[in-house]
């Protein structure tokens, strides 16, 4: 539609859908004592596939290169993540906001786990509450200066990761897959989305890639090849993780910050490259 030609230039006043008309952000803002410098969001086409564990070990692998980090768990059905780094404090209101737990080694965290009376009660919330609760985790929580902010979103392409997609001024989107077919088709649609709302996909990262056996060292594709091919889906490939009991273990014993394979260094050094940290 043309620009009429009473036009003052106050879209806020008017009712015509012009073609000058700019659609409103939704973006909104963080805590007046937050300083964060970037923001990446893991998401997975469906659930199971070790979305938690990556962000996990992004945030450990980016706090050992001596980088600020706090992890965002936007997955509240299912959180996990507090219980990956052994954190079992609840949540602690202040006169400025909601105070983050800190790990062993400084890594900031949230989680509704933290805010209910027993990490085993299930939360029965529909959709906008949810989305409430994320955008309140992004908000009044005190995250003080960080440089880097990873969040956690729950599985699927639903009424949470669009709440995400739309209200936090993201960087990146970094996928989690796993090599099965099916999962390579839903990887898509995770993809598709995040172009639909013009977040940058980082890369994706590929778990239960393959399984090393402890005896001859040999490598076996259980669940088959890469459904995350950079030449199929135009994303690179920013690593793979293996079917790793010993890995698993120390995660549901709480102490992922004590894993010292380089999994994803790769994938640390391409953040630190697509989003450097500047001296202030």
């Amino acid at each position: 539609m043309a620009v009429s030609h009473s036009c003052g230039g106050d879209c806020g006043s008017c009712q015509e859908q012009c073609s000058s008309r700019q659609p409103e952000s939704l973006i909104e803002p963080t805590g007046d004592y937050n300083h964060i410098r970037h923001v990446l969001a893991v998401v997975s086409g469906k659930g199971g596939v070790g979305k938690s564990m990556v962000t996990s070990l992004l945030a450990v692998a980016l706090r050992r290169q001596g980088y600020s980090v706090g992890i965002l768990d936007a997955d509240i059905t299912g959180p996990s993540v507090p219980k990956s780094f052994g954190v079992k404090s609840r949540a602690m209101q202040s006169e400025i906001g909601i105070l983050p737990a800190e790990t062993e080694t400084g890594i900031k965290i949230i989680s509704v786990n933290m805010m209910l009376e027993s990490a085993e009660a299930p939360v029965i919330w529909r959709g906008p509450v949810i989305a409430g609760a994320v955008k309140q985790f992004w908000h009044d929580v005190v995250w003080g200066d960080l440089d880097y902010l990873l969040i956690d979103c729950p599985p699927g392409t639903g009424d949470v990761p669009l709440t995400i997609f739309q209200s936090i001024p993201l960087d990146a989107a970094i996928v989690v897959t796993s090599p099965q077919d099916l999962v390579s088709l839903i990887v898509k649609k995770a993809v598709n989305m995040a172009n639909m709302m013009n977040i940058p996909v980082l890369g994706t990262v590929e778990n239960m890639s393959y399984f090393r056996c402890p005896d001859c060292g040999k490598e076996h594709r259980i669940f088959g090849d890469t459904s995350a091919d950079p030449a199929e889906t135009g994303i690179p490939l920013l690593g793979r993780l293996p079917i790793d009991p010993d890995l698993a273990r120390m995660i549901d014993n709480g102490a992922i910050e004590k894993v010292r394979d380089g999994f994803l260094d790769d994938a640390v050094g391409l953040i630190a490259e697509k989003f450097p940290v500047t001296a202030e």
